[in-house]
């Protein structure tokens, strides 16, 4: 189906120069524009697929791997979101609370999640100001409308201890977060 429509063709031909990137007002980014380790994570707020709000501050006194990916309906991305479901209990034991993040709208995760049958994991909304919270870590990919597939891990205390963007053509080791955490 999503061969049908072409999602997964257009996937596979975008390309990605890490070190020539533009941000929405026009100026040029380097990977040194994304979010660092030290750095204090701003605070947000999205729904996710069933409509509630996260808001990062209120995860104060826990670790919160934000697990971005470009685009639901595709394999990559769904395999990346069912290993954080899969892995949920395992992550929790680590204080750390895992969400997934994308550009995608509330009714397109609703959908998706119950597809996937992914029913305990946030799967937040980045839809407007599209990708707003990816351009915020700066790993939306203007050329795309989407984000890059990468982990983010926020401490208690808000700060970013870790960053990590992965090929678009690939599935992040959840086995690499569970070991740093």
């Amino acid at each position: 189906m999503l061969e049908k429509a072409g999602l997964i063709s257009y996937l596979s031909k975008t390309s990605y120069s890490p070190t020539t990137r533009t941000s929405t007002h026009g100026d040029l980014m380097t990977p040194s524009g994304m979010a660092q380790v030290g750095e204090t994570a701003r605070n947000f707020s999205l729904k996710d697929q069933n409509d509630k709000t996260f808001d990062l501050y209120e995860q104060a006194g826990k670790r919160v791997l934000l697990s971005f990916h470009p685009l639901a309906w595709t394999e990559y991305c769904a395999a990346q979101m069912k290993s954080l479901e899969e892995n949920r209990a395992a992550l929790l034991a680590k204080n750390c609370v895992p969400v997934g993040i994308s550009v995608d709208s509330i009714p397109c995760k609703k959908a998706w999640a119950k597809d996937l049958k992914i029913k305990e994991t946030p799967l937040l909304c980045d839809f407007w100001p599209h990708g707003a919270v990816a351009m915020e870590f700066g790993l939306f990919r203007d050329q795309n409308g989407f984000s890059e597939r990468a982990n983010v891990i926020v401490d208690e205390k808000q700060k970013i201890v870790f960053v990590k963007v992965y090929p678009i053509h690939s599935v992040p080791d959840i086995q690499e977060i569970l070991s740093f955490l």
